[in-house]
């Protein structure tokens, strides 16, 4: 994947040096396009004429350059190579910036936020991912917006000059999610992100009304740490009303499996068959991790709720809490591209690493 060097959006307007600084970063998706009038096709714009698509920009007190993926990509082939591609753009200019506004289509919007919140440890600035449900060259696009808003953002600073919020976050039609906490919830509405389990970090109006109690602010003054190293044999296996035997043995039979995301039923349920505990309790002593998520949008696994749930947890399968589906996947293969053993990626697996999981 290769990526164009930084244009500076503002070459005809002298740069402020008392304005923050904020790169965008185009990876692609629906926000990055416009419709070619002679055939009506959405084709990517070139963000380094991005002031000539959003004029707008041109009355925000902010400095900003961009960098776009080329080829930009449609958010269905994102994969680890290339949230390891961000986070080096992100950390070769970190110094530069105040803040980082990322551009990505949104149907895996959730997991590369979620990616990135793992991936850079120790981040003190805001990386902000935004998106949009109609092209930004659209009449009713959302996605102006979104981009103006992200950038705002991205910028905003305290009394005192620190970063407002210095996460990975989704900013989405008026509400900023904690990136790792995020599910995409419609493929129509403007609001297309929700955050089931963790408040708004922000709501956006007539004024961005911040939930400072709600923020991670890092506790030491350590540069940050960035790793780029993902494990990728990992699958995700829903359980459903007549699931078969040999559905479940031929998943977890794949050879060279090392994680699981069970996405059980409610409360962390699932069938107490004999032959699926044993399947599950095989899989564990070959070392395969086994995460228990819920299919349910909001809420929190609970195992020993009922006998289902203790069973599973007998089988050795780790309750997920209350941890989204894609924040729990990308976690396990975050783990794993660290190399841990199997015992320290169970530990760490239910260890709050950024904001993630709710420990009791």
């Amino acid at each position: 994947m290769l990526i164009n060097p930084a244009h500076n959006a503002f070459a005809s307007t002298p740069i402020k040096p008392e304005l923050p600084h904020v790169l965008i970063i185009y990876t692609g998706g629906t926000i990055g396009m416009v419709q070619n009038p002679h055939t009506g096709a959405h084709e990517p714009i070139d963000f380094s004429h991005l002031l000539s698509h959003v004029p707008e920009l041109q009355s925000v007190s902010v400095n900003f350059n961009t960098i776009q993926f080329n080829p930009p990509l449609d958010s269905a082939n994102m994969n680890p190579t290339l949230w390891a591609n961000m986070v080096h753009v992100i950390v070769d200019n970190y110094d530069k910036y105040d803040g980082f506004v990322v551009l990505h289509g949104t149907d895996t919007m959730a997991y590369t936020a979620s990616a990135l919140s793992y991936m850079l440890q120790n981040l003190a600035k805001p990386v902000i991912l935004t998106g949009s449900q109609l092209p930004i060259g659209v009449l009713r696009t959302d996605g102006k917006e979104n981009l103006i808003t992200s950038i705002e953002i991205a910028a905003a600073k305290d009394r005192i000059g620190m970063p407002m919020v210095p996460e990975v976050c989704i900013y989405f039609q008026g509400a900023l999610f904690r990136g790792n906490r995020a599910k995409k919830l419609s493929s129509e509405e403007f609001k297309a992100f929700s955050s089931p389990n963790y408040p708004p970090l922000a709501r956006v109006g007539v004024h961005i009304t911040w939930a400072h109690h709600h923020i991670n602010h890092i506790s030491n003054e350590d540069q940050i740490k960035p790793f780029y190293k993902m494990g990728t044999d990992v699958v995700v296996l829903r359980l459903f009303p007549g699931i078969t035997q040999q559905t479940i043995e031929a998943v977890l039979g794949i050879p060279s499996l090392r994680g699981v995301v069970l996405e059980t039923y409610g409360a962390g349920n699932a069938m107490t068959y004999d032959w699926f505990l044993n399947a599950l309790h095989n899989a564990v002593k070959r070392g395969i991790i086994i995460m228990n998520v819920s299919q349910c949008l909001g809420g929190s696994v609970e195992m020993g709720i009922y006998e289902t749930g203790n069973q599973l947890s007998k089988a050795g399968v780790i309750g997920a809490m209350d941890m989204t589906t894609e924040a729990t996947v990308v976690k396990l293969m975050f783990l794993l591209g660290q190399g841990y053993s199997q015992s320290e990626i169970e530990k760490l697996m239910l260890q709050n690493i950024s904001g993630e999981i709710t420990v009791q």
